[in-house]
């Protein structure tokens, strides 16, 4: 029953993750603004790769390393303008939020708690 709760919990972060992600578009053009008009994306997509890796794959004491690394793969598709923001509504997000949230709580916890 425990494998079937924590399957179910990955299953909505999945699924919350898919509603938001379908809103965003990567791209691999430059950003014509100011200093920051040469990061390419591809920084980006190598520094948010290798944050995930350290994050699966690194021991507990370098945990820290991933997610500053992911946080700058975003900073960086940000500020490359690599990153394409549709509009989305605002009960699409919130299912995806809640989805993302239960998901996390079922996973950790076991149970959804409100």
């Amino acid at each position: 029953m425990r494998l079937l709760i924590k399957l179910l919990g990955l299953a909505l972060i999945f699924a919350g993750v898919y509603f938001l992600g379908q809103n965003i578009i990567f791209t691999t053009r430059y950003s014509a603004y100011y200093w920051w008009r040469g990061i390419p994306a591809t920084g980006s997509v190598l520094a948010t790769l290798s944050g995930v890796l350290v994050l699966v794959l690194g021991r507990r004491s370098v945990k820290h390393l991933g997610w500053v690394l992911v946080g700058l793969g975003i900073l960086m598709a940000f500020l490359s303008g690599g990153l394409v923001l549709q509009p989305t509504s605002l009960w699409s997000f919130f299912l995806a939020a809640i989805a993302m949230v239960s998901g996390y709580q079922l996973l950790t916890v076991g149970r959804v708690r409100f």
